[in-house]
């Protein structure tokens, strides 16, 4: 893997020292400035965007809370697959940030999606906002963290990669022109839970981790490539750096459950006058400062 600078290499140290070893829950927000993006009773915080449905969609409560868990299920779909591709985001876009997710993978891929989406699955980051989508827009413009399962005893299946419905990456010095970069992570079998983690600074480098282990690392995510299709022409602006966006779980054919979905925010007011002053903040926002 290319070596970061100095200076994202310490950035990337300390973000990672000051979580320990859990995330803390929103009710500690005001210490730590972790929140809860699931709450474990309800996705109302979430908007659907399901391939050939409009947005907010539900089609055959593919994701639906159960045991304080988010999951993704097909029991309700008539007929095969049909490419019903789907996505759940969370309301409120990011720039700066470290996402923390835990999943596992369940179940049988339902009839008819493509093999490739056997113990697959991902979240999206960076996204266009699904009001945005036409109905028939398949994927969003987007980055993809990938998840993955081993299939096959020996065959390695690294989770953790980069995916790029619609955009484009910058991967060792120069736009990579693969539509997924593995990870350099180890193959994880059968239903055990997986801690998937994603350091996103703006538009300028993105670290993903899995398990605690650095395994991607990449730079200057923007708008350009292939896959995403029949999207509005206005919203994709090749070559546009992508220095924030909505963050999604993904839904393409394999049963999933996301049991921990949190968040730092990153960005904020950096004046230690401010009564919203954060010491954790990476990147100004002078606009959101406010003082008594």
């Amino acid at each position: 893997m290319r070596k970061m600078s100095s200076i994202i290499s310490c950035i990337i140290t300390a973000l990672l020292l000051s979580q320990c070893s859990t995330v803390k829950s929103v009710s500690q927000e005001k210490n730590d400035g972790w929140i809860s993006m699931f709450n474990g009773k309800d996705i109302n915080d979430w908007t659907t965007k399901i391939h050939h449905y409009e947005v907010g969609d539900n089609y055959g409560d593919t994701f639906r809370v159960e045991d304080s868990i988010i999951k993704v299920r097909y029991d309700k779909y008539e007929g095969e697959f049909n490419e019903r591709y789907g996505h759940l985001y969370y309301n409120t876009p990011y720039s700066y940030y470290h996402l923390v997710i835990e999943y596992r993978f369940v179940g049988e891929l339902h009839p008819g999606a493509p093999s490739y989406t056997i113990k697959n699955s991902g979240v999206m980051f960076h996204s266009q906002d699904p009001r945005t989508m036409p109905k028939e827009q398949d994927w969003p413009i987007s980055v993809e963290m990938q998840f993955l399962a081993g299939l096959e005893e020996g065959k390695s299946r690294p989770t953790g990669n980069m995916c790029s419905p619609g955009t484009d990456v910058v991967y060792e010095g120069k736009i990579d022109p693969r539509h997924c970069i593995n990870s350099t992570s180890k193959t994880y079998f059968g239903e055990q839970w997986v801690r998937a983690e994603a350091i996103v600074l703006g538009d300028s480098i993105v670290t993903h981790i899995v398990n605690g282990d650095e395994v991607l690392q990449y730079t200057k995510p923007q708008i350009g490539g292939g896959v995403a299709n029949r999207y509005d022409p206005a919203i994709k602006i090749d070559g546009k750096l992508l220095k924030e966006g909505f963050i999604a779980l993904q839904a393409e054919g394999q049963p999933i459950d996301f049991r921990k979905v949190e968040l730092k925010n990153l960005k904020g007011c950096m004046d230690p006058k401010a009564s919203n002053y954060r010491k954790y903040y990476i990147k100004s926002d002078p606009e959101d400062c406010k003082y008594n």
